[in-house]
């Protein structure tokens, strides 16, 4: 997913908007009862202009679309697809510079004041260093990978790009993920999800492995089959080759034990009695405890 791919460090880079300073303000106001990383950046950046946040009413969080509240009017604020879903107005000129920053591969954030979009805010999350090099090694190995993300299409396509995926589902609610994760194993795929969020829990649970990294969240790392204890994507290969090598011995000891059973057993017993070989009954029992 986008978040394991990213520093998970998103920063506001654009306010669009009649008054930036006042959308901010309206929009951190709602967004610190959320723990969405895109939230906690525009919180961050009302923090570090100095903005007074307010105590928003009616407030309700929608998993993985956005959050709404009554402030002087009433806020909804998130994706582009929940505006669509509410029937919220798009005006022309907002519209015409959601595109433009979409072509940046950012994510943005809508905010709808009584039915009407006022503004958007642009954040923007940098791709972990190994991000790239992790995806890389596990192609060679012969794995198809597949980014699943909750970013609009031009945004998982911006970052599919820079990692070298070439697939990607993107606008996945968190409850759609564990469908994208059931689509794949339909393809009868043994499928290794990787998460650390808490929208993760779910299609971490559902898929054949799931790993999970070490700084995630406490219900993704308890519902991971595998954690993985450094922040590192390169260990997610690291992982399945051992896994690899694992069972493989494990299956290399089985033959040998197989093997020197069945020559031994006979031998054991007296089966080569009648040609005069007859083994000592304490080196059978040694034999047999080897």
């Amino acid at each position: 997913k986008t978040g394991t791919l990213t520093k998970g460090e998103m920063g506001v880079t654009d306010i669009v908007g009649e008054d930036p300073d006042d959308l901010l303000t309206k929009a951190a106001s709602l967004e610190k009862l959320s723990e969405h990383p895109i939230a906690t950046s525009i919180v961050k950046k009302a923090d570090e202009k100095g903005f007074k946040l307010r105590e928003p009413k009616n407030f309700e969080s929608l998993a993985g679309r956005g959050v709404k509240g009554d402030l002087d009017g009433h806020y909804v604020i998130g994706t582009s697809r929940l505006m669509e879903d509410m029937k919220i107005e798009l005006p022309d000129e907002i519209k015409a510079k959601a595109e433009f920053l979409y072509d940046q591969g950012k994510t943005l954030a809508f905010i709808a004041v009584n039915g009407r979009v006022a503004g958007i805010i642009a954040v923007a999350d940098q791709i972990k260093d190994n991000a790239p090099k992790a995806v890389k090694r596990l192609r060679e190995m012969g794995l198809r990978v597949v980014m699943i993300t909750g970013d609009n299409k031009r945004t998982a396509e911006a970052i599919a790009k820079q990692v070298g995926i070439d697939e990607y589902r993107a606008e996945v609610l968190p409850e759609d993920k564990v469908n994208a994760i059931k689509e794949l194993q339909k393809e009868r795929l043994i499928v290794a999800m990787v998460g650390d969020g808490v929208n993760d829990a779910p299609a971490l649970a559902a898929s054949d492995v799931g790993i999970a990294l070490g700084s995630g969240t406490d219900v993704a790392v308890e519902t991971g089959s595998i954690v993985l204890i450094k922040n590192n994507l390169e260990d997610v290969a690291r992982a399945i080759d051992l896994s690899k090598r694992t069972f493989s011995k494990i299956r290399q000891n089985l033959f040998w034990a197989f093997a020197y059973n069945t020559v031994l057993i006979p031998v054991a017993a007296g089966v080569l009695i009648p040609i005069g070989i007859q083994m000592n009954p304490i080196l059978a029992a040694g034999a047999m405890a080897m």
